[in-house]
């Protein structure tokens, strides 16, 4: 592709490694055909072909190029279902009809595969698996959503314990998952492209930079104007999305803008494999943060950051690079490449618009969050409605048009995602430190019982190891015991009281002139209550007593030694 032709579209990752394609030209002549598909998205191109496929004729006209704006800036996800969680979609219409509308989910992912695979699209490398990763240890919750999708809706899924999900993504940010694994993820400019090719190769006929600037609706033949042609058909299919705008307001109206910010990582090398070995789509929110994929074999594309305004993305760099270094710190700095946004539109009931809005005039709107298999699902739909009368389109109808509160209503929604990201930021915080402190709960009751008590609570500073105290010095290394080596033990002279040193004398006599600290005793009364001999002459002084040489009298206690 030519330096021209890629600048026509918003500079991404997707642009850089585009497949070549031709620029369409405008609608310059009147047409007729039996269809006219306003919109060159994904949900245009897929009806156009779908139509032409079965024998009509259909005509295309898109403002500026094919899928030059969400179908070829999106996240690349290809999943089943919809924005809107199935639970709420159970609780509104019933199971049966959820049912029902979960088939048309899965069908239109099964055709963007069936699609590629059959027209060889190139450059559009479709990678296996989705990871819906929860930031909250909430296994009762990801248990009862795996029944509800595995029994009750009839999908193929499997629920990953917190185990499974982080040998795979090297994070303590993440807990348990579901992982689908007929989800994958592709290029979806590259697929848009190739869904063009396609579409003209059934018969349809695609002009670029040809915006509808008037319908007329009345009678049986309709009526679009743009600038330098118009159009008659029998049925138009607005296919336009939030670029509907003053076309028609009243639909425009229903459908609150959101930006979605995203970039490529420059190339990381092995330290990606290292702390992300999985290859599939991973999305660990409901909303806005974060959906990523690893690309070009050692890049990681983020997306994130939602506003209900258009903003710069080069401003909301920092803030990605931040959550991808908060949810994988072993990554370290990465540079970025590649930055850009695109726009959707969600309804408030964050289900797709498909149906009927009067004779003849069809809409295929509304498919933020799940755009890729969702609007396949449309473009089948419609196809079906207006060339065999089919009325599979009526099961969208409980989804009804609702005015989304214009400037007032964008910034509710800003507002609502703001606390929703802060609440989940919160909770996810919060779950860390919960594990945390179970695992160092555990980890003490670990070393404080078995083998390891006496190293673990040294680790924790409660006692010295073994081997880090003095060692006991050697036999040899001890002073000889004289008695045992038979040596001549010197022992001090026994007193003779008798013979008393003179200056000692003196001092004898005056302690024995003081008030004793022990009253005297009677030696007669002494000698019959306690038959022995007085064995010292010092004052004051107990002797040891060899308390077996005598017979106490039962009745009579024995005596307490003084000290």
């Amino acid at each position: 592709m030519n330096a021209s032709e890629r600048a026509s579209y918003a500079p991404s990752w997707y642009t850089a490694t585009m497949v070549p394609a031709p620029e369409r030209g405008p609608l310059t002549f009147d047409l007729d055909v039996d269809v006219c598909v306003v919109g060159g998205g994904l949900a245009g191109l897929t009806t156009a072909r779908e139509i032409a496929r079965r024998g009509w004729s259909v005509a295309v006209l898109e403002t500026r190029r094919i899928a030059w704006n969400a179908s070829g800036r999106n996240n690349g996800f290809v999943l089943p279902g919809f924005a809107e969680t199935m639970d709420r979609v159970v609780a509104r219409v019933g199971l049966d009809h959820a049912k029902a509308l979960w088939a048309l989910s899965e069908m239109g992912l099964n055709y963007v595969a069936s699609a590629i695979a059959d027209e060889r699209m190139p450059g559009v490398a479709p990678v296996a698996g989705w990871l819906k990763v929860s930031k909250v240890d909430n296994g009762d919750e990801m248990l009862a959503a795996a029944r509800l999708y595995g029994q009750e809706l009839g999908a193929e899924i499997e629920g990953w314990p917190t185990e499974r999900v982080r040998d795979v993504l090297k994070t303590n940010h993440y807990f348990h998952a579901l992982h689908w694994p007929h989800a994958f993820h592709i290029h979806p400019l590259n697929y848009a492209l190739g869904l063009a090719d396609a579409a003209e190769a059934a018969g349809a006929r695609i002009f670029e930079n040809s915006p509808a600037l008037s319908i007329d609706t009345e009678g049986v033949r309709k009526r679009i104007v743009t600038p330098s042609a118009r159009v008659r058909a029998g049925h138009i299919v607005l296919a336009c999305n939030v670029h509907l705008g003053a076309l028609v307001p009243r639909v425009a109206g229903t459908l609150v803008p959101i930006w979605s910010y995203m970039l490529t990582t420059a190339p990381l090398g092995p330290r990606l494999a290292e702390a992300i070995a999985y290859r599939g789509a991973v999305t660990d929110t409901d909303l806005a943060n974060s959906h990523y994929r690893v690309v070009g074999g050692d890049r990681l594309l983020w997306s994130g950051h939602s506003t209900t305004w258009e903003a710069d993305p080069k401003r909301v760099v920092r803030r990605l690079q931040a959550d991808i270094a908060a949810i994988y710190p072993r990554l370290g700095e990465v540079g970025v490449e590649h930055v850009w946004s695109g726009v959707l539109g969600n309804a408030l009931h964050r289900m797709p618009q498909i149906g009927e809005l009067s004779p003849g005039l069809w809409l295929a709107s509304g498919f933020g969050g799940h755009g890729l298999n969702t609007t396949a699902m449309a473009g089948n739909v419609l196809a079906q409605a207006i060339v065999e009368g089919d009325d599979t389109w009526r099961l969208f109808a409980p989804f009804e048009l609702v005015w989304a509160g214009g400037r007032l209503g964008r910034a509710a929604m800003q507002v609502y995602y703001w606390w929703f990201d802060a609440r989940e930021r919160f909770e996810a915080r919060h779950a860390r430190q919960r594990e945390e402190e179970y695992r160092r709960a555990a980890e003490l009751a670990e070393l404080r019982s078995g083998e390891e008590r006496v190293h673990g609570e040294a680790r924790l500073g409660a006692v010295v190891p073994k081997e880090q105290l003095p060692q006991e010095p050697a036999l040899a290394e001890l002073p000889v015991d004289p008695l045992i080596a038979g040596e001549t033990v010197h022992t001090a002279p026994a007193i003779d009281d008798e013979v008393a040193d003179p200056a000692i004398e003196p001092a004898l006599h005056r302690a024995e002139e003081r008030e004793p600290l022990i009253p005297p005793v009677d030696e007669d009364v002494a000698r019959d209550e306690y038959p022995m001999e007085r064995r010292s002459r010092l004052p004051n002084v107990s002797v040891a007593e060899d308390d077996s040489a005598h017979d106490w009298p039962a009745d009579r206690p024995r005596p307490r030694r003084s000290l």
